[in-house]
């Protein structure tokens, strides 16, 4: 049996929020939906799955049909089984829904949230593919100084996270 190790990036607009996991079960779809409606009101999103047996589809979900598109061209990409990707409208954030995404029973495991650029490490053999891990944005430049604490702590309070 041969072994693939490939890189997938991630196709999106630059300020485009992502969460990228694992989970076991075609439920997900819906309970991911639920899960991200009662979180978020007004919640703008798409979401898609790879389905790892039977007729072996794409399954998606959402509230904005571009966000859908999205979300079911990257999983064609990935086309790792039980992967499940979910692009956020502008203005909404994984922080807001983070944990209502790993309460939902099926989930296995999140790879990341993030807007950065990524790119996922994916696994393949005879048998199909499998997401191993992903790079998440760019090497590390540095250690914050004094000033750059500062600047940090006064970001989350002007973005209203921290009072």
């Amino acid at each position: 049996m041969a072994l693939e190790l490939k890189l997938v990036a991630i196709e999106k607009p630059e300020t485009i929020n992502f969460i990228l996991g694992q989970s076991h079960f075609i439920k997900t779809v819906e309970d991911l939906h639920e899960a991200l409606i009662t979180s978020v009101p007004g919640i703008k999103f798409g979401l898609a799955f790879c389905e790892a047996s039977g007729p072996a589809l794409v399954r998606w979900s959402g509230t904005d049909a571009s966000l859908i598109d999205l979300a079911q061209q990257n999983a064609q990409s990935l086309a790792a089984g039980h992967s499940f990707i979910i692009f956020l409208g502008e203005g909404f954030y994984p922080l807001n829904v983070l944990n209502a995404v790993k309460a939902v029973p099926e989930v296995v495991r999140l790879f990341c949230a993030t807007a950065n650029p990524v790119e996922v490490i994916v696994a393949e053999t005879d048998q199909g593919r499998g997401i191993l891990g992903v790079i998440d944005g760019i090497p590390t430049r540095g250690v914050e100084d004094d000033n750059d604490v500062i600047e940090r702590k006064a970001l989350l309070r002007t973005i209203g996270y921290k009072l």
